[in-house]
């Protein structure tokens, strides 16, 4: 299972990627496992400000439909346009081409309440 070091995690299997007041959100390798085949991604907060742990949209696979939940707070500024007609690379690549939304953070100390690869790991291995 693909864990990258560098990403923070949330222990509803999130990851997330800072790069200055912007983070990159997307499902972690183990969630679209578990999900299975993703067939929908609905995203519609962009351009609204939500609070952490907030619904910002959800996941449809064959099986289920899940709730996605924002893992800090901040603006919605950007939805991966591809997934609309390709949401299946949430399991082909979801650290890269799979990515959901980006987010301008509002908070950035809530950034250190995220998980780092080694306590997410822990999360999904207990």
């Amino acid at each position: 299972m693909n864990i990258p070091a560098e990403l923070k995690y949330t222990k509803d299997h999130e990851w997330i990627s800072i790069d200055g007041d912007v983070a990159t959100v997307g499902i972690t390798d183990f969630a679209q496992g578990e999900l299975g085949d993703i067939v929908y991604v609905e995203v519609e907060t962009l351009d609204e400000t939500l609070e952490i742990d907030e619904i910002f949209g959800t996941v449809e696979a064959v099986k289920t439909v899940s709730d996605l939940f924002l893992p800090l707070s901040g603006e919605i500024i950007e939805f991966n346009d591809a997934l609309e007609d390709e949401p299946e690379k949430v399991n082909s690549d979801p650290y890269g081409e799979g990515w959901m939304i980006k987010i301008k953070i509002s908070d950035p100390s809530q950034v250190d309440n995220l998980l780092s690869a080694d306590a997410y790991k822990e999360v999904i291995s207990a």
